[in-house]
């Protein structure tokens, strides 16, 4: 079984949010998102996710790829049924003319979208017109008379099928309603069947690639690139437009269709074994030095989201950045799984224009868990993009004994906070205090009240906190932010519903541990001169990041042209950590890729399954997978052949 990726998926997003007061210069020329558009789309892309995967789960029920083509009407009815179709021979008829050979995935999910399946409410509806008297019976004679003279009409033998069923048949009568419900049901248990099989076989594909983690929707690309927009405690959820009935073929053409293949190996030492090239920073002790902490979040979708810095440097300057998963725990022995992530900086200059970014370099050198770059920089204005591959931080499915306990009742009867939330509590603040200063100021504040409610803390509002909460030079406290969560739960009388809002947009699971955060300290020092740093939104890595990652690959990585192909090249750029391959696609059609990893070992992939295929628009560059070591104890051995689909 092969995936299908149409776009790349990555740190991709434009929600732009809580600018600075003196400067409020955006990151690219994408519009700032609301809240309320925020959480329409973060709905969108969850109905489209789902609905993807249902079409991918039918489709592979029935065929053994998705790049493979419906060759039949046969085919067509039975990929239809596996997705809860039920198409009468007119639908299928409507769809295969006399002049269609193949139908491809696309236009499968095309079908999809114009043949909706018929809810129990339209059902019943329908029967009701028969049964004038609304009895909820419909008499054998009348609904055969029906069935074998109206519409497309069904033969004896299919409406003796309906009426023989005992489960809603007796005296010679049809209980519609009984039957609209075990309609339901068998159509929901088609498709849950189709979806089950599916995530058997990805398990079982992952397993040989050396991933153990659970399939999840991060494996599932939608074939356009979309914001990550915030949690919301209120989710409006609607159904995505859609899309124009295009009988264009997915394929490329078939001049395209020549069987290319390239194969690229890199043998990697274990971690222990490395040569490293970053200068500590305590050689630069007299340096000046500009430090904020930050967060990559896991969406639900898969989707990644972290801070984006804006660094200015006032004069030229030898500088060198850093970037690590850092240790919050106040408590010694207790580990952070999250250290294992791995993580890196693109640092872009911004022109005149401030639209265009223009890309400078990427800290490429590692040193344990520290990922650096040293240079120098002149005066100006930079942006500093944190970026990780997802190899190492993605949804995995935990089976959860217990939930924790997040509040009780004292002696008194009063609520209070339990030690174990108020240790997750104490975890969050110094993940959210990007300055370190063991302070919240309101921007600071207002970057976890955009990622936990969707909504901002104004001036007035934070007025008040200050009058009701433990506050110092206009900056909540720990004790504060303590009392704040704890009359949350008094405002719910101690249901901690909305408390749990709050730690699973965080990244916690239900026992309290944060499995889908990473946390990171940036270090900038500079030899000439005081550099300053400063958050500037939270939000998905937008396409100035996707353009930067490519771009770097390409710029530093080996080309490898596909024989007999000479529009499409793989590069491939290694560090001591990780591999990153990108395609390059310049001709005018856009071509299919098939990835093969089976002959790689103790390696662990961004993309989850061993085989793939990725399409790649005309005139374009995206990344085809990122590759990190399984166990960095011990060697690991990128084998990949990019093969050109027909």
């Amino acid at each position: 079984m092969e995936v299908w990726d149409r776009g790349g998926k990555g740190q991709c997003g434009s929600d732009g949010m809580a600018s600075s007061p003196e400067d409020n210069t955006s990151l690219s020329s994408e519009k700032v998102m609301h809240p309320e558009s925020s959480q329409a789309k973060k709905s969108q892309r969850a109905e489209e996710a789902a609905f993807y995967m249902n079409c991918r789960a039918a489709y592979l029920a029935v065929l053994k790829s998705s790049l493979e083509n419906i060759k039949s009407k046969e085919q067509l009815r039975l990929v239809l049924q596996q997705a809860g179709r039920n198409p009468s021979q007119k639908t299928v008829n409507k769809y295969w003319t006399s002049q269609t050979t193949t139908l491809n995935f696309d236009d499968f999910c095309t079908i999809l979208r114009e043949e909706k399946p018929a809810t129990k409410n339209e059902l019943l509806e329908a029967f009701g017109k028969i049964d004038k008297d609304k009895t909820g019976y419909i008499l054998h004679d009348e609904l055969y008379r029906i069935l074998t003279t109206r519409g497309e009409k069904m033969t004896e033998d299919e409406v003796n099928a309906i009426t023989e069923q005992a489960d809603f048949n007796c005296g010679g009568k049809l209980d519609y309603n009984k039957f609209c419900d075990l309609y339901m049901t068998t159509r929901e248990q088609c498709c849950k069947t189709a979806r089950e099989r599916l995530e058997l076989d990805s398990r079982l594909k992952q397993q040989q690639f050396g991933n153990q983690a659970e399939p999840s929707s991060e494996e599932i690309t939608l074939p356009v690139s979309k914001p990550s927009p915030r949690v919301s405690r209120k989710s409006d959820r609607k159904l995505p437009a859609a899309k124009g009935d295009s009988r264009t073929p997915s394929r490329p053409s078939s001049a395209q269709s020549c069987k290319a293949s390239i194969s690229t190996t890199i043998s990697m030492a274990a971690r222990s074994n490395r040569n490293t090239k970053l200068i500590e920073p305590d050689t630069m002790k007299e340096w000046h030095c500009a430090q904020s902490k930050g967060c990559f979040y896991l969406e639900e979708d898969g989707e990644i989201v972290s801070h984006k810095y804006r660094l200015h440097v006032p004069q030229r300057s030898t500088i060198c950045i850093t970037i690590k998963p850092l240790n919050i725990h106040q408590e010694e022995g207790i580990s952070c799984h999250w250290l294992s992530v791995d993580t890196a900086l693109y640092i872009l200059k911004e022109n005149e224009s401030q639209e265009n970014l223009q890309l400078v370099s990427f800290t490429e050198q590692q040193n344990q868990e520290v990922s650096g770059w040293k240079g120098e920089l002149g005066s100006g204005v930079y942006w500093l993009l944190p970026f990780t591959t997802g190899c190492r931080l993605k949804k995995v499915k935990t089976q959860i004994t217990e939930e924790a306990e997040l509040v009780y009742r004292d002696e008194d009867g009063e609520l209070a906070l339990t030690p174990e939330f108020r240790a997750a509590l104490l975890d969050i603040f110094e993940t959210i205090d990007l300055d370190g200063n063991g302070l919240l100021c309101l921007e600071e504040y207002n970057f976890f009240e955009l990622r936990t409610s969707g909504e901002k803390c104004d001036e007035e509002a934070w007025a008040v906190c200050k009058e009701n909460f433990d506050m110092r030079r206009n900056e909540l406290t720990r004790q504060g932010f303590m009392d704040l969560n704890l009359m949350e739960a008094n405002d719910r009388e101690g249901d901690p519903s909305d408390l749990w809002v709050t730690l699973l947009s965080l990244g916690y699971n239900k026992a309290l541990e944060m499995t889908e955060a990473c946390p990171f300290v940036i270090n900038i020092y500079a030899e000439k001169c005081k550099p300053r740093i400063k958050a500037m939104y939270l939000e998905a890595g937008s396409s100035q990041l996707n353009r930067a990652v490519c771009k770097s690959v390409v710029r530093k990585g080996e080309a490898k042209v596909l024989d007999g192909c000479e529009n499409v090249i793989v590069y491939t750029y290694s560090t001591g950590g990780r591999v990153t391959s990108v395609i390059e696609n310049k001709s005018e059609n856009k071509v299919i890729i098939h990835v093969n990893n089976e002959q790689s070992k103790n390696c662990l992939s961004n993309r989850g399954l061993t085989v793939f295929a990725v399409e790649v628009a005309p005139k374009s560059t995206m990344v085809s997978q990122h590759v990190m070591p399984l166990n960095e104890q011990k060697e690991w051995l990128y084998n990949c052949v990019h093969s050109l689909g027909s």
